[in-house]
């Protein structure tokens, strides 16, 4: 959907048409759930900081003006709940500071597995392509990547959720979460390398 596509909408309504919010909302919202959960965790607490996010969209909307697309400037509403939640919960994360131009410069990712430009010294075989028989244990899998998720530091899993969930474009995840270009490709590296070595260590040697 394009920005003249957004701002039709927001029009639509902001002129009270119902069937427009109805479609707004049946549009986006999974995905902002999602979202919600990369900071807060908690489904319960995600799905009301999700609809308070909603509230806060509709009372806003007047003042969408086109300059970023609205699911970005959804997000960012929704994320700003999302961390003052995690911050009222206990549960202070890292998300609240992907503002910032300071990359993690902890080893997160085996360096052996990479070239001297950060290129693969040798290219994973897709784990898709694993044997029929590893394939039958996909809820296996699944569940292994949902735990994996939940394990990688705030930034990474919001970066990770985005990119290879939501299919943003770079630049939205860059605008949405406030993070530099340098900063995202990063995290979204090291988020990627944790992901594929749990799938790795699940479905065994032949997925390598």
């Amino acid at each position: 959907m394009t920005h003249d596509d957004d701002r039709a909408l927001v029009a639509e309504i902001l002129a009270g048409d119902r069937a427009a919010l109805a479609r707004l909302v049946a549009r986006e919202h999974s995905w902002l759930v999602r979202l919600a959960r990369a900071v807060v965790r908690d489904k319960a607490v995600a799905d009301e900081v999700v609809q308070d996010g909603w509230v806060a969209v509709i009372r806003s909307l007047g003042s969408f003006e086109g300059r970023s697309s609205l699911r970005t400037w959804m997000a960012t509403i929704v994320l700003n709940r999302a961390k003052t939640a995690a911050v009222r919960g206990a549960r202070t994360i890292a998300v609240a500071h992907l503002g910032s131009d300071v990359i993690e410069d902890e080893d997160s990712v085996d360096r052996s597995r990479f070239g001297g430009v950060g290129f693969w010294a040798k290219p994973p075989e897709p784990w898709e392509n694993s044997s029929p028989e590893a394939l039958l244990h996909r809820r296996e899998v699944l569940a292994r990547v949902d735990a994996t998720l939940g394990e990688l530091p705030d930034a990474q899993r919001a970066v990770l959720t985005l990119r290879d969930l939501e299919g943003w474009s770079s630049e939205e995840v860059c605008n949405a979460l406030g993070v530099s270009e340098s900063n995202q490709r990063v995290l979204l590296h090291r988020a990627r390398a944790k992901v594929r070595t749990a799938l790795e260590e699940l479905l065994g040697p032949e997925s390598r």
